[in-house]
């Protein structure tokens, strides 16, 4: 909450000398622009900010604020140049996480309407907070940035002295004096302002009791998709800074020269910005040129903080052998050196292996950028889509919608996209990460035609002009698709939320052309590089801007055949083995996918027929929680015992459709699945139940397969499990008295060992009264019960068990209640207790005559 600024400024308010406060505060905030330059010497900086810290303590948020603006506008850069970093750590967040700052994650409008308006107000991209950036940008200030706070790869590639790939980082890293710690990036105030903005989703960990917010409703969200709209405008250009200087929009910040040489990271892109500019003249330029830089720091700051995570694998996979031989080259010079040598490979690259696990709020507002950046590229006029049409005279807006996902988003997001997959865990989670890797894959939804479509089956058909897309991103489409099945094939599908994530990525996957066109970008890479000159193949990198370096070859399938090669290599490598999405060894897992998802219909379908018949054979008095419950007789939990019959016929229809769009796109035929689904044993058995796991018959006993073991851990089969032990001994139940079962069990014992002998005469005789007395004494099916266990079976072998009494039902909250019940309607009918007893008595009496002849005549029938 904004209140934090306190806990930030109290120490160091303490230090600050005594006549500062001499000063009366409140006149900081009131002196007008003339007052200022009248007094001078209340232009100091140090006031300024103390001023301004204790304010932090002793003044409200909404008056902070006010202050904050009046300042931003009365006073001149020299002096706001002071309190601007101060001001970003305020507002966003200490970068260790420490101090939250405003605590905009979790700031709603709902819960706090008046500090939400406020807030929003002061950092809207036309707001106070960016006039003092661009205050500040005109003065051409630079602030100093940890790079011990960048995501790990950045960090480690530079502490080796190798420039990474991104324009973000040129010409800005600075190095320490002798004796200096650490090494910093030179920013200017804009650049400065968004590096905090963009980690303070990462850095700022969610506070207790903020778990159930909606990211959507929070105003760190919705600051980021103001941002957005803003520097990234799907109509017009980009608004020009606000100034307050007559000079009107400022110039791209002027370069700084390093310190110290870097090697090459991969290609050395210039700005966009520059690029333009050298091929125009000044007057005839486009004025959004002036400001384009805005758009692209932005998205390099967004994309460089909130993508580029990723494990040590990755980075030694991506870089190319160019750029390790070039690495290899600075490390020998260096080495040879007389200064001290750079940090070794190894202890730089182990710096970041730290896990990295993203939140589902980072997700989130990954999607959301990801969602904006379609729009964003897709509002190009149709004659500017085609490089062809390209020319020296297009704006450097439009050029930068043409560049943006293909240099910027692409590879990182893809890096992002697999550790994801391959860290995220198997659980409904995984859902936003879902969502945000089928945000990007469609980006046909964010088009402007999209809303002029009609609903019949024909509009939703993907249009061919979507091609170039799907091609130049095959490994978005194929390779994670893959990585969904094998996570698909680990969880459990009768669950509805994982169900409905099938459910979703086979209805993406099986719109109408879209296959089609994914199998076309295959033969693309797949088909033999005859045309391709030799000297061609060191330009299997990330593409660039235009392509216009593929528009001299005549052959628009070599053309494509190309892009689509280097769009593979530049993420895989030039050794990657690619698997076809359309070969056989994914048909193979679709196959078993198809596989699972009948076995999980028919799990749906039993348990949810069990829970009828538990619910319809329940007693009168289970609402009081006094019922036996067999937990031997269920499935593992899921979420069909929580959510009911609904959950069943949900988790139906998704499974059902999934299934379908799945033979849609592989071409599985009704006999094929059949066969699978009769040689794994899935169909029910007579009775209509479950049957037993896939297991095979060993020397002692049934053995698990690894389909076996699957379908226990899914819930999706069981053993019947029983307790065969000696009954008296089975464990207390919920549903009976402690105390009581022991004093019985104490009891039974007693009369059991003292008679123990007439017992067994009793029932040894073969009259009516020997059958009563084994219908009383002996355990009810005992002889016909199977051990299934070979250790269990020579147990029971050698401990016979004889004729006994067993008092434990006496016990039971349900046998107490129920005698209860008895004698409180007999009190109704005017009968006393001891009549009642014998009349109990007397009804057993006859129950159990019936009973021994209703089980020796079936006895004589067995025979």
């Amino acid at each position: 909450m904004p209140s934090s600024w306190a806990a930030h400024s109290c120490h160091l308010l303490a230090r600050l000398a005594h006549p500062v406060l001499w000063f009366p505060k409140v006149a900081v905030f009131n002196v007008p622009q003339e007052a200022a330059m009248a007094f001078p010497h209340l232009q100091q900086p140090s006031f300024l900010l103390a001023s301004l810290k204790a304010d932090s303590v002793n003044k409200p948020f909404a008056q902070r604020c006010q202050d904050l603006v009046k300042v931003i506008e009365d006073f001149p850069a020299k002096e706001l140049h002071a309190i601007f970093p101060w001001l970003v750590e305020s507002i966003f967040g200490s970068l260790d996480g420490v101090l939250v700052g405003w605590n905009l994650r979790c700031l709603q409008g709902r819960v706090s309407p008046v500090e939400y308006s406020i807030a929003m107000e002061f950092l809207d991209p036309g707001g106070p907070m960016m006039k003092l950036v661009y205050k500040l940008q005109a003065e051409d200030y630079k602030f100093d940035f940890p790079v011990s706070y960048l995501p790990g790869p950045v960090k480690a590639s530079i502490q080796e002295r190798v420039l990474p790939d991104s324009p973000l980082y040129h010409n800005k890293v600075q190095f320490p004096p002798t004796g200096g710690l650490g090494l910093n990036l030179a920013l200017n105030p804009f650049e400065y302002y968004m590096f905090f903005f963009a980690l303070s989703l990462i850095t700022q960990k969610p506070l207790p009791g903020t778990l159930h917010i909606r990211t959507s409703d929070c105003a760190y969200f919705i600051l980021v998709d103001r941002y957005l709209s803003w520097f990234l405008p799907t109509e017009g250009s980009v608004l020009p800074a606000l100034s307050s200087s007559p000079g009107g929009p400022n110039p791209s910040p002027a370069p700084r020269t390093p310190t110290m040489p870097f090697a090459s990271y991969g290609l050395h892109h210039t700005s966009l910005l520059k690029r333009h500019i050298s091929h125009q003249t000044s007057v005839n330029a486009d004025p959004a040129s002036h400001e384009i830089w805005r758009s692209e720091t932005l998205l390099q700051v967004f994309v460089e903080m909130w993508l580029h995570h990723y494990s040590l694998e990755m980075y030694q996979k991506m870089q190319s052998p160019h750029a390790k031989l070039e690495v290899l080259h600075y490390r020998l010079s260096v080495s040879s050196a007389l200064h001290s040598p750079a940090q070794p490979s190894l202890q730089a690259l182990h710096a970041y292996q730290e896990s990295f696990t993203p939140t589902e709020e980072h997700v989130l507002v990954v999607r959301l950028l990801l969602k904006h950046l379609h729009a964003f590229s897709n509002s190009l006029k149709p004659e500017q889509v085609s490089p062809s049409t390209h020319s020296h005279a297009t704006s450097p807006l439009e050029e930068f919608k043409r560049a943006a996902v293909p240099r910027f988003v692409q590879q990182k997001l893809y890096l992002f996209l697999q550790h994801c997959f391959g860290h995220w865990p198997l659980d409904a989670s995984f859902r936003a990460v879902l969502e945000m890797w089928l945000s990007y894959l469609q980006p046909w939804r964010y088009a402007p035609e999209k809303q002029a479509q009609s609903s019949d089956c024909q509009a939703r058909c993907v249009s061919e002009r979507w091609a170039p897309f799907v091609q130049e991103n095959l490994l978005m489409y194929t390779k994670l698709f893959v990585g969904f099945l094998s996570r698909a094939l680990r969880t459990d599908l009768v669950s509805p939320k994982n169900a409905l994530m099938v459910f979703r990525v086979a209805k993406v996957f099986a719109q109408p052309n879209l296959a089609e066109m994914i199998q076309k970008g295959e033969q693309l890479f797949l088909e033999p590089e005859l045309v391709i000159p030799h000297r061609q193949h060191r330009l299997f990198t990330a593409p660039t801007f235009t392509g216009s370096f593929l528009s001299s070859w005549p052959p628009a399938v070599t053309d494509a055949s190309f892009k689509v090669k280097s769009h593979v290599y530049s993420l895989e490598g030039q050794d990657c083995k690619y698997t076809p999405m359309f070969g056989p060894e994914v048909r193979t897992l679709v196959l078993r996918l198809a596989q699972l998802i009948t076995q999980a219909k028919q799990t749906a379908k039993s348990i949810s027929d069990q829970c009828g018949e538990s619910t319809a054979g329940r007693p009168f008095l289970s609402w009081l929680g006094f019922c036996s419950t067999d937990t031997n007789g269920s499935y593992a939990a899921n979420d069909l015992d929580e959510m009911g019959q609904d959950s069943v016929r949900k988790t139906d229809e998704y499974l059902e459709k999934a299934l379908e769009y799945l033979c849609q796109m592989f071409r599985l035929s009704e006999a094929q699945l059949t066969q699978l689904t009769l040689a794994l044993g899935t169909t029910q058995d007579e009775n209509g139940k479950k049957q037993l796991p896939d297991c095979v018959v060993g020397e002692d006993g049934l053995i698990l397969t690894p389909l076996g073991r699957y379908q226990i851990i899914n819930g999706l089969r069981r053993f019947d499990i029983e307790y065969q032990g000696d009954s008296e001994l089975q464990p207390i139940r919920s549903y009976e008295i402690a105390s009581l079962v022991r004093v019985l069990f104490r009891l039974s014992s007693a009369i059991n060992r003292r008679f123990a002998g007439p017992m067994a005469a009793l029932c040894s005789r073969a009259d009516f009264l020997g059958s009563f007395c084994r219908y009383h004494l002996t355990e009810p099916g005992l002889a016909d019960r199977h051990l299934l266990s070979p250790v269990a079976r020579g147990c029971a072998a050698r401990r016979p068990r004889g004729p006994r009494l067993s008092l434990r039902f006496l016990g039971s909250y349900r046998t107490l209640l129920s005698l209860l019940l008895a004698f409180f309607v007999a009190s109704l009918f005017c009968i006393g207790p001891l009549p009642c007893a014998l009349l109990l008595v007397l009804g057993y009496l006859l129950y159990a005559v019936a009973m021994t002849l209703l089980t020796e005549r079936s006895k004589l029938h067995h025979l």
